[in-house]
């Protein structure tokens, strides 16, 4: 991305001066122009002198939702939005949220719209954001925006910590009896090397192959931390190729168990994102190409693209939907009945509700499942190694 410098008048004759981001200067010209502004002068900006424009970190999401919440309240008592933001700007204790503040005040004082003051940060301000305020703005109902952007990005948070909760315990346990068994091994199992070495009797199999593996373990071990690098290497490698990433965001919908889980959650991303940019009267063209782009899978993100071709050409936007596997008939039935009815973003809402409630009833279907195969798998693990200990015993024993 680059950024413009522009100075400019609108249709009453009012000097503008500002900055806008585009990719190239034919871009930054035509969303200047579609600002109604006459251009008199637009130069590129250095990208390294123009730092402030893109923090090289985000906002914590936390953060993030209080400061939405914080200001839609501001908005609805009467402050301006000048002395909003800067009241925000004083409070706020994240730095880079304080310092984006900083900036859009300056804009809002020079008469720069909040929407195109706040999509100079994109790195501070999602696109879905942007544009919502962009409608609150053409409607005159930015504080029923600000306070519909807190709501969604409340629950966008709190799906977001199901998730992580559900598949934390998982992790954590895999992780655990891993460490365990490595401990065993490479620690404990050693110590009885020397009390096999004094046995006559000739080690059982199943011993003799974990003390191979122990011994190997020990002398090999930088091979298990080479593995581990490898894969991970191997894994960024397929991520940032498109049909790697596809190949992995489909692994991620048909996994047993963990897919159904996954794909809960994405739809309940995807209704709730494109109901609240309907609700707000965002163009459904728009709406499409922006919840592509937030669902972060791109199974489903090329089936929005389907949606928006179809609604290009006045087709359907359930039709590409319904072909897919990966959506489910309730929600392309009720995007149909939606589309007949005029109220498609009441119902996906109700869509939205339904799987974000799905989606805690799958969390904790999903725990009590995982619960006792993680443990079973982990007394698996730890008792083959202490079998491994005992047998010899037994033969001793038998041998006396």
């Amino acid at each position: 991305m680059h950024y413009f410098q522009y100075n400019a008048r609108d249709m009453l004759g009012k000097a503008k001066r500002g900055k806008v981001q585009a990719e190239n200067r034919s871009e930054a010209l035509e969303k200047l122009q579609s600002q109604q502004l006459i251009v008199f002068e637009l130069r590129e900006l250095n990208r390294t002198l123009n730092k402030e424009l893109s923090f090289g970190k985000r906002v914590k999401k936390k953060e993030f939702i209080i400061f939405l919440r914080q200001l839609s309240t501001l908005i609805e008592a009467g402050v301006s939005l000048v002395e909003a933001t800067g009241l925000l700007q004083e409070q706020t204790k994240d730095k880079f949220l304080k310092d984006t503040l900083k900036y859009v005040r300056i804009d809002l004082v020079e008469g720069v719209r909040f929407s195109h003051s706040v999509e100079k940060h994109p790195k501070i301000f999602p696109e879905l954001f942007v544009n919502m305020i962009r409608a609150g703005e053409a409607s005159g109902e930015l504080d029923d925006v600000l306070n519909k952007m807190a709501v969604y990005y409340e629950k966008q948070y709190d799906m977001r910590q199901k998730v992580i909760t559900a598949m934390s315990y998982p992790v954590l346990v895999g992780f655990v009896a891993v460490a365990i068994c490595v401990a065993l091994l490479v620690v404990v199992f050693p110590q009885f090397t020397g009390m096999f070495s004094t046995m006559n009797a000739e080690l059982p199999a199943y011993t003799a192959f974990v003390l191979r593996l122990s011994e190997t373990m020990q002398k090999y071990w930088y091979l298990g931390a080479l593995l581990l690098l490898l894969c991970f290497i191997l894994y960024r490698i397929i991520v940032v190729r498109p049909t790697g990433k596809l190949f992995l965001d489909t692994l991620k919908l048909k996994i047993p168990v963990l897919g159904s889980f996954y794909q809960k959650a994405i739809l309940a991303r995807m209704t709730r994102t494109v109901s609240s940019l309907l609700e707000s009267s965002v163009p459904i063209l728009d709406t499409l190409q922006i919840s592509g782009r937030v669902i972060q899978n791109t199974v489903m993100e090329q089936v929005m693209q389907e949606c928006y071709k179809a609604i290009e050409k006045g087709d359907s936007l359930a039709g590409p939907m319904e072909a897919h596997w990966a959506f489910p008939p309730m929600v392309t039935q009720m995007i149909r009945v939606g589309e007949k009815s005029g109220s498609l973003d009441s119902l996906l809402q109700r869509a939205a509700n339904f799987y974000e409630q799905e989606l805690d009833y799958a969390a904790e279907r999903l725990k009590a499942l995982l619960e006792p195969v993680l443990i079973l798998v982990l007394s698996v693990m730890v008792g083959g190694i202490v079998t491994a200990v005992i047998l010899p015993m037994f033969s001793l024993y038998e041998n006396l």
